[in-house]
């Protein structure tokens, strides 16, 4: 119960909803011990006696037991239900708040299909074992403790015979729980893995049918699906093998019953009344026991799913504030950056920057060049605090980034990424998303800089045109303007621009930059381009190569050196850029 001790905080305080299901339940089984008294008193003290006048009498306490008991079972369930709700209520919440703080890091290696099923099946798993499970297997408890009472006040030595089978199905029962446990896990794991393949391909489907591999997303499938099935299947044999083991324990004591009562009855130790009373009264043991499978069941899945979900909840947060962390105020920011000798590498130890010095005033503007894995978007990532810096410090204002507060830094800081993410909600709200209180006005004078109010206002309802899902239904380069719309709202004090013009046409690219212009000047900007025209007119120019600077300068000042800026300006610049590219390629097969 390790897995429920740690869960308390979530459902101990709805305990008020959990006792009145108990009470209710354990009334309801409380009642239930009627019918064999009843039994008891009609064959022994009105058919034997022939007091046939006290039929009515007794149909009517029947119907009125009856009629109480299903009133306490209407009360647990409806207690029970509620207090599962409530409990999947504090989960969800506490598992999406984890979400939004976990960092960088963790999402670097995370798959959305996992964290869904953690967030559904194994959520609906938990609900359904604190709301009704837990309450079941007290009920165990109260009719094994009420059954066993009621019968040796029967006939004592009855009861010790037919106990005798009892402890082969509990221990049946125990090892039957050491199997299944594993077997869950398997199947929730399963169960993961085949959602995320499910998402990635919905996520994915037009690179699928461009590539034409319908056959080979089939076949992965279907062999996801093979594997949910065969645990699936190897969690039904281990129910085949051990359940009809725990039913013939169960029947040997009826057999016994039958056989031992009945010598009883005949040797007069015992009265027929007493003998079909105890008959019911043994299925108060059996059934518990008998069940005791579904139960264990119930709870192995929800054990499984509790620790998927504390897996989750107690995922160490690697980026967070330290104690007293300093909360900033955009009057307070100006926008000086500094790295001072910043060597970082990610978790698996692969290496992503070497000695990093850049000393960036308040509204300059950062231009970075590089290849691909040369540490551009590092770069950038470590000045948000995606991961945690170790070897040197990033500075704002003269303050360690790592003594700020880490909301109200981001909060300075505008990023338009590469690959563009837009909610499926209107472009209004996509464009206000970093700051939901802002006047129209100024949501079209942001989409105007970004030079996309023109396509906006052909769209069917404007601004309250709602886009599909990541942004379907617009063109790469127009999803990519109204992320730099939503990025210039935010009126940061730091800009950053990762290859935000890689999906649009030299043109707009063009008049684009012209917007920036206007909207850089007070700011601190980091511009990363592979395009040399739009890092031409920074102030700095930075060359990244595996993770080191091996250029730094004005544009000019890096044409007028050998280097890897020189050779990507003439690959892009060149009246023929095949030869220039082909020559490039050459030259760095000789090195």
């Amino acid at each position: 119960m390790n897995v429920f001790r740690q869960l308390k905080e979530y459902y101990w305080k709805e305990k008020r909803l959990f006792f009145i299901s108990i009470i209710c339940l354990a009334c309801a089984t409380a009642l239930g011990l009627v019918y064999p008294n009843l039994l008891r008193f009609l064959i022994d003290d009105v058919i034997i006696a022939g007091k046939y006048e006290m039929v009515p009498y007794l149909s009517l306490l029947v119907i009125v037991v009856i009629s109480i008991k299903g009133t306490f079972q209407f009360l647990h369930g409806f207690t029970g239900g509620r207090l599962g709700n409530r409990v999947a209520y504090n989960l969800r919440n506490a598992l999406y708040n984890k979400l939004q703080y976990l960092s960088f890091q963790f999402y670097d290696k995370a798959r959305t299909g996992d964290l869904m099923s953690r967030l559904t099946a194994d959520l609906e798993a938990i609900r359904h074992f604190i709301g009704f499970g837990m309450a079941q297997i007290f009920n165990v408890v109260l009719m094994l403790g009420f059954g066993l009472a009621m019968m040796f006040s029967i006939n004592w030595k009855l009861s010790l015979i037919t106990m005798v089978t009892m402890p082969f199905l509990a221990f049946t029962a125990v090892r039957f729980e050491g199997k299944i446990h594993p077997a869950f896990r398997s199947i929730r794991k399963s169960m993961s893995d085949l959602t995320t393949a499910v998402q990635e391909n919905i996520t994915g489907v037009r690179t699928v049918k461009s590539f034409a591999r319908e056959p080979y997303e089939i076949e992965k499938f279907a062999a996801r699906s093979e594997d949910y099935k065969g645990t699936n299947i190897f969690t039904s044999n281990i129910w085949a093998r051990f359940f009809p083991v725990m039913e013939l324990f169960a029947n040997l004591s009826i057999v016994i019953l039958l056989g031992v009562g009945g010598h009883f009855v005949i040797t007069e130790q015992m009265s027929v009344g007493e003998l079909v009373a105890f008959n019911s009264l043994i299925w108060y043991i059996i059934g518990p026991m008998w069940n005791i499978g579904v139960h264990i069941n119930n709870y192995t899945q929800s054990k499984a799913s509790g620790e998927r979900i504390l897996e989750l909840l107690h995922h160490y947060v690697h980026v967070k504030n330290v104690d007293q962390a300093v909360k900033l105020s955009p009057e307070q920011v100006k926008g000086h950056v500094k790295y001072e000798n910043v060597t970082f590498a990610y978790p698996d130890n692969s290496p992503a920057l070497y000695n990093i010095n850049l000393d960036a005033p308040a509204g300059s503007v950062i231009g970075l060049l590089g290849g691909t894995g040369s540490g551009k978007s590092t770069f950038i990532q470590l000045l948000m605090r995606a991961y945690s810096l170790k070897d040197g410090a990033i500075t704002l204002d003269g303050r360690n980034i790592n003594e700020l507060d880490l909301e109200s830094l981001r909060r300075q800081i505008a990023v338009v990424f590469q690959e563009t993410f837009l909610f499926s909600a209107s472009i209004r709200n996509n464009i206000a998303y970093g700051n939901r209180d802002v006047p129209m006005e100024k949501i079209i004078k942001a989409a105007q800089l970004a030079k996309a109010h023109d396509f906006i206002m052909e769209l069917p309802e404007g601004y309250d045109t709602v886009v599909g899902e990541r942004g379907m239904g617009l063109s790469g380069g127009q999803k990519q303007r109204i992320a730099i719309a939503r990025a210039l709202l935010k009126d940061p004090k730091i800009l950053i621009l990762d290859d935000a013009t890689s999906a649009v046409d030299m043109e707009t690219e063009h008049e684009i930059q012209a917007g920036f212009s206007e909207l850089m000047k007070g700011r601190t900007t980091f511009i990363i381009a592979h395009r040399i025209s739009s890092l031409r007119h920074a102030d700095e120019i930075i060359v990244l190569d595996k993770g080191r600077i091996v250029q730094r300068g004005t544009h000019e000042e890096l044409l007028a050196q050998p280097g890897p800026y020189l050779e990507t300006y003439k690959i892009q610049y060149s009246d023929r850029p095949e030869e220039a590219g082909e020559r490039m390629l050459k030259q760095r097969w000789a090195n």
